[in-house]
């Protein structure tokens, strides 16, 4: 399941760099070590770093060019902090191999947060009455540069991270850019950074290409195609629109990562300390798709069935990411009833603003607090008596997989191809046997991949795939007014556990 922590990291990283100029080594490094075990050996804080690195070169490099073509970038008054950053990048990167399994700075990750509520305070960073374009670089301005440059570029290489950052505080605070050109100026340096500390990452220790070339390849093409989608987005609002969402993406990420990377230092019950930790990584999660699902949706301009299937997705992995997360049944039962008290109130709330209907596309009242309450709810439930009394994690995870990769096909294959529609009597009239053959496949799949990689014997995973899909996409089809949020996953689950329980028989 490792994979999908890289995706996410990998995600988190674009957003971050497309939006605020953010190293993808701020987000990525910390998720890497804290959840991905194959990082946590004595170099593989100094794997993630070369991993994130190259994630920002292309990242950084498209994210640059978006803001090259809207006149975004700044190198009249930022060529000084460039040269001494790309000059000193080379040396900090061979003093992090000296040092050993260098991980994520605190100062940085307090400095993400610090910024992010900066920008909530102050979202529009401009000077008002002042073009910097036409005021000359003075000795204060190149004094400044000389000194952030030199540190930011040995900081950059030594932890891979923080440059991003640094440089968006010299650029907005001391050479007085907007949000806008801070951005694409520093993604513009940061491409350069970033490739050479990549490279002398791999010239240092080689194992990073020739070992982790499969993350390497993942963890490039999505943040680059974050990148790449955000910085769009970020170039068709308004100053104080971009500052907003960089003022909350910064807030919740530092909240987040200054946890994940020192909670085994805060002397807390376990179970206060698991809670914590999970909730953290669901909040990084959360932050990272909404972002973008809302980029995407003002870029790609999603709308109808598409948009709900979009927000259907974050549901579905919101539960797959405190499962994946947690260590014990009760965190993840006790956060999906949390989540379902402290969000339904909001979206009670929210119903009366205008963006609410345009967001969710309800085909009724109140359609989006009842399927709160039917998945979280059930959620909770399935995961408190397959994990919690039978001891078997694998099936809630292979149920949940096998409904909401499943569903999500049936609905999407259904709306683009549907052509027959089921004539069972108690058949959902609006439901075609296209869609299920989509469901039947994915769901199957789903299945077989999760309890293969858990250990059970292929023919086993067999016979629980076939068995589980057929009854889940049968289920789905006879469900009506959107109840397959519950009887699919339990129908999936007790065929699963039924069949792992005959095969240790």
């Amino acid at each position: 399941m490792e994979y999908f922590w890289y995706i996410v990291a990998a995600l988190g990283a674009g957003v971050g760099t497309g939006l605020a100029g953010l190293s993808a080594a701020t987000v990525m490094v910390p998720i890497l070590i804290v959840l991905c075990p194959s990082f946590s050996g004595e170099y593989g804080a100094y794997q993630a770093t070369a991993i994130a690195l190259a994630s920002d070169i292309l990242g950084s490099a498209v994210t640059a060019s978006i803001y090259a073509k809207n006149r975004r970038i700044d190198l009249k008054h930022g060529w000084v902090m460039m040269a001494c950053i790309v000059a000193l990048s080379a040396v900090g990167s061979y003093a992090a191999y000296l040092v050993g399994n260098v991980v994520l700075g605190g100062f940085t990750l307090v400095l993400t947060f610090c910024i992010g509520i900066r920008f909530l305070v102050k979202p529009d960073t401009s000077r008002s009455g002042a073009d910097v374009s036409d005021v000359r670089l003075g000795w204060k301005e190149i004094a400044i540069s000389l000194f952030f440059g030199l540190t930011i570029g040995f900081g950059t290489g030594f932890v891979g991270t923080g440059g991003g950052m640094m440089m968006l505080v010299v650029f907005t605070a001391f050479l007085g850019y907007d949000l806008k050109t801070a951005v694409g100026t520093s993604t513009f340096i940061m491409t350069f950074t970033a490739l050479i500390g990549f490279i002398s990452h791999s010239l240092i220790h080689p194992a990073i290409v020739l070992e982790r070339w499969d993350v390497l390849l993942v963890c490039i093409v999505t943040a680059t195609t974050a990148s790449l989608i955000s910085a769009q987005f970020a170039n068709r609002v308004n100053n104080k629109t971009v500052g907003r969402v960089t003022g909350v993406i910064l807030t919740i990420l530092g909240a987040a990562m200054i946890y994940l990377n020192y909670f085994r230092d805060i002397q807390l019950p376990p179970v206060a300390l698991e809670l914590l930790h999970t909730l953290a990584v669901l909040l990084i999660f959360l932050i990272i798709a909404v972002c973008a699902a809302l980029v995407g949706f003002e870029f790609l301009h999603i709308d109808g069935e598409i948009r709900r299937k979009v927000l259907h997705t974050i549901a579905f992995l919101i539960i797959l990411v405190i499962l994946l997360a947690s260590e014990h049944w009760y965190v993840p039962a006790l956060l999906s009833v949390l989540f379902v008290a402290i969000v339904y109130p909001v979206l009670k709330i929210c119903e009366k603003r205008d963006f609410y209907t345009g967001l969710f596309q309800e085909r009724t009242p109140g359609e989006v607090r009842k399927s709160l309450i039917l998945l979280f709810g059930s959620s909770a439930a399935l995961i408190s008596l397959f994990w919690g009394i039978l001891d078997s994690k694998l099936t809630v995870l292979s149920a949940v997989l096998a409904w909401g990769l499943g569903d999500e096909t049936a609905a999407l294959v259904g709306k683009r191809f549907g052509r027959h529609r089921i004539g069972w009597k108690l058949a959902d009239s609006k439901k075609s046997y296209e869609g299920s053959c989509g469901m039947l496949c994915v769901s199957f799949l789903a299945v077989l991949l999760s309890l293969t990689a858990g250990g059970v014997p292929f023919s086993t995973a067999l016979c629980g795939a076939v068995l589980s899909a057929a009854l889940a996409t049968a289920t789905e089809a006879v469900t009506k007014k959107g109840y397959d949020t519950v009887t699919v996953p339990w129908v999936a689950a007790v065929v699963i556990w039924a069949v792992l329980a005959l095969y240790t028989l």
